[in-house]
C-alpha cells in the first residue's frame, strides 16, 4: 500500500483561497487574478499510509476567486529531488510521479442572482475536493472526489473562517475494498488569522481540518483499516510579494483510515501502524 503524499506548501496560500483575501491585483504576476506559486517541501513523519513517510518534492499551487468561481489545487512530484526515507518512492524510482489535490467551488448566490446569506453564513456553494494519485499501477493509484455544500462565515473578527460538507465518492483507493463506491462523509474547515508585521513580511496563522467520518473500510477491510480519520494542520506563513516562508505542524488521527496500533507485514517484516500523532513541514515558494 503506497502512502498518500500531500502537500504542505499549498497551505501558505490557503488564505487567498478565503475569498476575503483573494481579489488583490497587481501587475508583478502573471495573472491579477490566477495566483500562483512553485515550491520546495521538505516533509516529516506525515500519516497517510501506515508507515510514517519523509520526503522532499516540488510543487505547483494555484488559487482564484472571481466571480461565481472559487478555486485552489496543487500538483507535487513526489520525491523530485531523490531525498526521502526507506520507505519514500517517487518520480525517479518506480513510485508516483504527481500527486495532484484540486478544490474548486462555485457560488450558488451568484449563479441564481440571489442573496442566500443568513446570520452569519455570507455566501454558498457547491463544493468539490478531487484527489488523484497517479501512481504506476492499480496497487498505487488513488482518485477520489468529495461533492457537497460550502459557505464562508463571517466571525465579526480579523478570523476569516469557511467550512465545506462533503459526500465522497471513492474510485481507485490503492485497491482498498472500498473502491467504485459511495463511501462515507468529509467535513473541512479552514481558517486564517493575520498576526503581525515582521522582517519587512507579513506573519499569518493559516489552517484547515478534515474530519473523514462514516466509511465502510474497516467493514470491507478489517481492523486494521477505520471508517474515520482527522487530518488537522496549523501552519505559520511568513509572505512577501513574491517569496513566502512556512512551518506546518499536522496532527494525523488514524491517518489515511489506518488504525493505529495495528500489526502489518508488507512481506519485509511485521511492524506497528503508527496512524496518530504529528508530521511537520518546511516550505520555501516563490509567487509568480
Amino acid at each position: 500500500m503506497k502512502k498518500t503524499v500531500l502537500a504542505a506548501g499549498a497551505l501558505v496560500a490557503l488564505s487567498y483561497s478565503i475569498p476575503s483575501l483573494a481579489e488583490e491585483t497587481n501587475s508583478q504576476f502573471v495573472s491579477d487574478w490566477w495566483h500562483q506559486s512553485v515550491n520546495v517541501v521538505g516533509s516529516y513523519n506525515t500519516r497517510f499510509g501506515p508507515q510514517r513517510n519523509n520526503d522532499v518534492y516540488l510543487e505547483y499551487e494555484a488559487m482564484a476567486h472571481k466571480d461565481w468561481f472559487d478555486f485552489y489545487g496543487y500538483v507535487d512530484v513526489p520525491k523530485f529531488f531523490g531525498v526521502g526515507n526507506s520507505t519514500d518512492r517517487g518520480i525517479w524510482d518506480n513510485g508516483s510521479p504527481l500527486f495532484m489535490e484540486i478544490e474548486p467551488r462555485f457560488s450558488i448566490d451568484k449563479l441564481t442572482n440571489s442573496d442566500l446569506s443568513f446570520g452569519p453564513f455570507k455566501e454558498w456553494y457547491f463544493a468539490n475536493n478531487y484527489i488523484y494519485d497517479q501512481g504506476q499501477n492499480s496497487a498505487s493509484r488513488q482518485s477520489t472526489w468529495y461533492m457537497g455544500l460550502g459557505t464562508d462565515i463571517d466571525t465579526g473578527t480579523s478570523l476569516a473562517l469557511s467550512a465545506n460538507i462533503y459526500a465522497k465518492y471513492q474510485w481507485q483507493n490503492y485497491g482498498a475494498g472500498n473502491e467504485n463506491s459511495w463511501d462515507g462523509y468529509r467535513f473541512k474547515v479552514k481558517y486564517f488569522y493575520p498576526l503581525t508585521s515582521v522582517w519587512g513580511g507579513n506573519l499569518s496563522y493559516i489552517g484547515f481540518t478534515n474530519f473523514d467520518f462514516d466509511s465502510d473500510l474497516r467493514e470491507k477491510d478489517g481492523p486494521a483499516r477505520t471508517s474515520n480519520s482527522i487530518a488537522s494542520s496549523h501552519i505559520l506563513a511568513l509572505s512577501y510579494d513574491h517569496w513566502h516562508y512556512s512551518f506546518v505542524a499536522r496532527y494525523f488521527h488514524n491517518g489515511g483510515q489506518w488504525t493505529d496500533g495495528a500489526e502489518l507485514d508488507f512481506g519485509k517484516g511485521p511492524f506497528e501502524v503508527k496512524s496518530t500523532g504529528w508530521g511537520y513541514y518546511l516550505v520555501v515558494g516563490y509567487n509568480f
